[in-house]
């Protein structure tokens, strides 16, 4: 028996079904039969800040009782790090501003040009806050590390003590590739 014996003769049938197996081949995707789809990749640049233009990633600070994740601004090279947040009179309880060191070492930052009190965070080498220091705007007075650091984490000041973060507490952050000074 042959598809053929099964047909039934109706005017109508192939009028109705040759439009619908258009439609049907026009869905399908393209290539040969039983090759799966190509989906073209999506290309993402990544996000920047409005002012500063620095690239933003996610600074996260995990303490006993919660995880705080921060919008950050990567200041990645020399020149970024050493403007900082200068000039700047906003700073939102989610955003931040990272300063990693490529290689460990001991870090001191001061306030000048800056009119926003900052918790200046140390971390150390184990990715845990070392010591937490009040920046005070436009001091010129430094605050030190204690000890060895990877990185410094600006957050808006008295932040810290609100949400309970303290030296012991971990902070996760990855560098983009190609991050360097």
């Amino acid at each position: 028996m042959t598809f053929d014996d099964f047909r039934i003769p109706c005017p109508l049938v192939g009028a109705t079904i040759a439009p619908i197996m258009l439609v049907v081949a026009g869905c399908t995707p393209a290539g040969a039969a039983g090759e799966p789809a190509t989906v073209p990749v999506a290309q993402t640049e990544p996000s920047t800040h409005p002012e500063s233009g620095l690239e933003l990633i996610d600074v996260t600070v995990v303490t006993a009782d919660d995880r705080h994740t921060f919008t950050t601004e990567l200041a990645a090279s020399n020149e970024a790090q050493q403007r900082g947040l200068m000039f700047r009179t906003e700073l939102g309880d989610d955003e931040g501003m990272i300063f990693p060191s490529y290689t460990p070492q001991a870090r001191s930052f001061w306030m000048k040009n800056t009119p926003l009190p900052l918790d200046i965070i140390f971390i150390g080498t184990d990715n845990r806050i070392t010591n937490i220091e009040a920046g005070v705007p436009y001091s010129t007075d430094s605050v030190f590390s204690a000890g060895l650091a990877t990185a410094v984490f600006e957050i808006r000041g008295g932040l810290s003590e609100e949400l309970g973060i303290a030296p012991g507490d971990l902070v996760e952050w990855e560098l983009p590739e190609g991050a360097a000074p």
